[in-house]
């Protein structure tokens, strides 16, 4: 795909919200896009999760692309690129404080196999996310269930980093206690 005026046209006409557009352009790019993911992410399903995922990313950056900087397709690329790399750094990330024994306690509260019984009753992990601040709450499940950044986050509610790490630690911790009282 190398029409390059038909990309950068797309472009701005998703960049004036025309969804329709977006369909035109996925259609016309989503098989390199995808080649692209499936070389750096390796697993199908994750691969296809990340394709969206660059897609809304481009319905929402498409206004700051700049013909004049550089042909569309290589652009896209890069979305496409980055979000790969962020999904695989995601899988290796730590997904929540560190119990005594080393093991993340939310692993350990998900594994059937843990000598301290089974699975945690869903009802009782949706209590106690109702306890919590619904902003820090959407924050942990956007961070630990989407795979959100906290650079991510941080920008969705114009805060600093710090603060969304700080947030995410206590929400974590507030949680561990909740679930650990529902036992």
């Amino acid at each position: 795909m190398r029409d390059d005026p038909t990309l950068a046209r797309l472009l701005r006409e998703i960049a004036a919200g025309d969804q329709s557009s977006l369909r035109v352009l996925y259609d016309l790019t989503a098989p390199k896009l995808f080649g692209i993911i499936l070389r750096i992410q390796r697993d199908r399903s994750l691969a296809e999760d990340v394709l969206q995922d660059v897609y809304l990313k481009i319905w929402q950056a498409a206004g700051s692309y700049v013909p004049e900087n550089g042909r569309p397709l290589p652009w896209l690329s890069t979305i496409a690129r980055n979000r790969a790399i962020d999904g695989v750094r995601r899988k290796g990330e730590v997904q929540g404080p560190v119990r005594e024994d080393g093991e993340d306690w939310l692993e350990h509260l998900a594994d059937p196999r843990s000598g301290e019984g089974a699975l945690l009753d869903r009802d009782a992990l949706r209590a106690c996310l109702g306890r919590l601040d619904a902003v820090q709450a959407e924050c942990v499940m956007l961070a630990y269930c989407e795979g959100w950044s906290r650079e991510e986050l941080a920008r969705r509610h114009d805060k600093p980093v710090n603060t969304i790490k700080t947030w995410l630690h206590r929400t974590l911790a507030s949680l561990k206690g909740c679930l650990e009282g529902a036992r």
